[in-house]
């Protein structure tokens, strides 16, 4: 069972130089993915004076949330394994695949990455607002909770597949550009809905600038629940006990 690998880690590994060097990876990818994807929209809704809500503004949306984040995983994947997401750091504990210390230093530097994003946005747009993410007439709560559910099993299923999974062989080539396609695909799905987070770092930094925090937890809940089944659903039934353990500089 997966719960059996799951591990506190040791208290010098929050401050080992490998740790410290993943997570500033991290910082450094949710801060070049946010920054795309936020400021798309907002330059979008500028140029469409307030379209962003449109179709064209939602296809515009997937498209930099795609390329943003193959760019953001690709670029930290060989340092901290490109999480660029905390329910991906957190399905990856649940398998066993990181220790907790070293997830929670992940875990802050994703949240620093996603605020300062925002507010480097915030800047160079001349204070224009980092709209935070928000529920759609007639969405219940209930309703994007299940949503960001079943979309971050998806993605955080994909990133086991392509990235985490000792057989992957020549598919993990492709794990950037596939977990991009997969959040691209899902903001089709539901950004109409509730924005299609599926990322709490990405929810957090535009909800602090602009202290917005109307239904922020359901940002957090779904896509941690989401990742977390995910993480258990492969490692019970995909995961080989016979697959050598990942090199921890990787995870």
């Amino acid at each position: 069972m997966p719960f059996e690998r799951v591990a506190v880690g040791r208290p010098e590994e929050a401050t080992h130089p490998d740790t410290l060097k993943a997570a500033l990876a991290e910082f450094i990818s949710v801060l070049i993915f946010v920054f795309a994807g936020e400021g798309s929209g907002m330059a979008f809704s500028k140029l469409t004076d307030n379209g962003a809500t449109t179709p064209g503004g939602l296809i515009i949306a997937s498209l930099a949330h795609a390329f943003g984040l193959f760019v953001g995983v690709a670029v930290s994947a060989n340092i901290s394994g490109g999480h660029v997401n905390p329910a991906v750091t957190f399905g990856a504990f649940v398998g066993g695949n990181i220790t907790l210390l070293r997830g929670i230093c992940y875990w802050i530097a994703q949240l620093l990455g996603s605020t300062v994003a925002c507010l480097l946005l915030k800047f160079s747009t001349g204070g224009l607002t980092t709209s935070a993410f928000s529920l759609s007439s007639g969405v219940s709560v209930w309703n994007a909770f299940v949503f960001e559910i079943v979309m971050t099993f998806g993605l955080v299923y994909t990133v086991y597949a392509t990235a985490l999974d000792p057989k992957k062989g020549n598919v993990g080539i492709l794990a950037p550009i596939a977990i991009g396609f997969i959040v691209g695909a899902n903001v089709l799905a539901g950004g109409a809905f509730d924005g299609a987070s599926m990322n709490p770092a990405v929810s957090f930094g535009p909800a602090l600038v602009s202290w917005t925090w109307d239904n922020h937890w359901v940002y957090w809940a779904g896509p941690l629940i989401g990742g977390g089944l995910a993480g258990v659903v492969y490692e019970v039934f995909f995961m080989s006990r016979t697959h050598e353990p990942l090199p921890p500089a990787d995870y």
